[in-house]
């Protein structure tokens, strides 16, 4: 039977949506595994494994001298974290469902809460594997320290914030390029594990070699999350700012694009492809 809907109010329908963005959120997280415990310790040990083979590969390759005076495997951490909160953002937005989606049928979803749920929903996760990672080593190893952790923190959702922004653009070009996009998304992220700048410092890099990083929002965020996180560190060439603005540029050029491509994208699509 036909179901008559009755006009909300506009703070009726804001909390309509936010029931719909929670439960797709909840859904998104379980989507990597039936269990939720699961699908977090699965992404935990990813972290922790990241962490070990970066801190192996410093001390093999005797970069620690390179590294910031204080607790060495912070300073690998810290660059660990904003790169898996960038990538898995980058991943998880430009992976959502399409306009064309069979989950588009149902009344109450649509593309700006199926983005939503999964940029929250990868926040979520990546920063429960963040703090339970930095609570047992401060309980079972060394205390912790950090100093301005709110401004560091603010790096860590600066990084997630670009990584949206960046997911978002990969997320509106699939629908016209599916395959190639793909490709270029795995690409990103894997050039990342060099690009982001995790296991170098911007005060120690010649300028030849700092041109190569510079316009990655995400190095950025994490040398200055460096900054906020050692004493001894004052970032000099890297800005919070030049990340934020990129981001923004993005999400803009992102929601025109999908505006456009939610008008015109059709079951039909990959039939005439």
């Amino acid at each position: 039977m036909a179901e008559i809907r009755r006009p909300q109010s506009k703070f009726l329908g804001f909390l309509t949506m936010c029931d719909v963005v929670y439960h797709s959120i909840a859904r998104s997280v379980r989507s990597k595994h039936n269990n939720a415990f699961m699908a977090l310790g699965l992404n935990l040990l990813q972290t922790i494994l990241f962490v070990a083979v970066f801190y192996f590969m410093f001390t093999v390759l005797g970069l620690r001298s390179s590294a910031v005076r204080g607790d060495f495997l912070l300073y690998v951490m810290s660059g660990i974290f904003l790169f898996l909160c960038h990538t898995k953002a980058v991943g998880a937005v430009a992976g959502a469902e399409a306009p064309a989606s069979p989950m588009m049928q149902h009344a109450p979803m649509n593309t700006i809460v199926a983005l939503l749920s999964a940029a929250l929903g990868s926040l979520y996760v990546q920063l429960l594997s963040l703090l339970l990672v930095l609570l047992v080593y401060h309980l079972a190893f060394t205390p912790v320290h950090i100093e301005e952790p709110v401004a560091a923190m603010g790096m860590v959702l600066l990084s997630w914030f670009s990584g949206a922004a960046v997911g978002l653009v990969f997320y509106v070009l699939k629908p016209w390029w599916p395959a190639g996009v793909g490709v270029i998304t795995t690409i990103y992220q894997r050039a990342n594990m060099f690009a982001s700048g995790k296991m170098f410092l911007a005060n120690s890099m010649p300028s030849f070699m700092l041109a190569m990083f510079d316009w990655n929002p995400l190095f950025h965020s994490i040398d200055q999350a460096r900054g906020f996180t050692f004493i001894n560190y004052n970032p000099r060439y890297s800005n919070w700012e030049y990340a934020f603005w990129v981001a923004i540029v993005l999400i803009m050029v992102g929601l025109m694009a999908e505006f456009y491509t939610r008008k015109n994208a059709s079951l039909s699509w990959n039939a005439k492809r």
